[in-house]
């Protein structure tokens, strides 16, 4: 019973991490600000939590734990690219993880940043399973001529990079028809 509450504890501190970065990025928000929303004092959160490093890893877990259905990365072997699309479609619902996610991201490219390992391995990873959905589309070579592997990177930084321009502009960027569009290049002549 004590496991179980502890468990749920830190996932409402995970949630409320996530709402703090979202506002302020993760230089800006305080193991303090994060303890507050969830009723703690601060060394109460350092309980579960020992330091902001700590928090922030666990939050870039539970995202990717929500990106594949509560599953293991082995679950993502077997999407194919119109369960990307859907993915994308249920990013678009949540604007307060992919804002989040995107700060980290961004944030993560500067030297000494705690999430810099995180995100540099999820990407060598990423691109290794867009390498096996693309596989599983089309075989060992896409109708533009490219290899998995070879186009594995720009199906990467196509979903990453519209993420960004739809959080500056959602008004302006349909993320998910985007993405759509981008299939239908990938796809070639023949799927139109």
């Amino acid at each position: 019973m004590a496991r179980a509450r502890s468990e749920e504890r830190r996932g409402e501190i995970v949630r409320a991490a996530v709402e703090v970065i979202a506002e302020r990025g993760y230089r800006g928000a305080s193991l303090g600000a994060v303890a507050e929303r969830v009723g703690l004092t601060q060394q109460g959160l350092l309980h579960y939590f020992p330091t902001k490093e700590a928090l922030l890893v666990a939050v870039l877990e539970e995202r990717d734990r929500w990106d594949t259905g509560g599953g293991s990365r082995a679950a993502a072997e077997t999407w194919r690219l119109e369960l990307l699309a859907s993915l994308v479609d249920y990013n678009a619902m949540r604007p307060g993880i992919v804002q989040t996610f995107s700060a980290l991201l961004g944030e993560s490219v500067t030297d000494g940043h705690p999430a810099r390992e995180f995100f540099t391995e999820r990407y060598a990873q990423v691109r290794s399973e867009m390498a096996a959905v693309l596989r599983a589309e089309f075989g060992e070579r896409l109708p533009s001529g490219l290899t998995p592997q070879e186009a594995a990177p720009l199906l990467t930084a196509v979903m990453d990079g519209l993420q960004y321009q739809w959080l500056l502009a959602p008004e302006s960027v349909d993320m998910p028809a985007a993405f759509r569009s981008f299939l239908t290049l990938l796809r070639g002549p023949a799927a139109r």
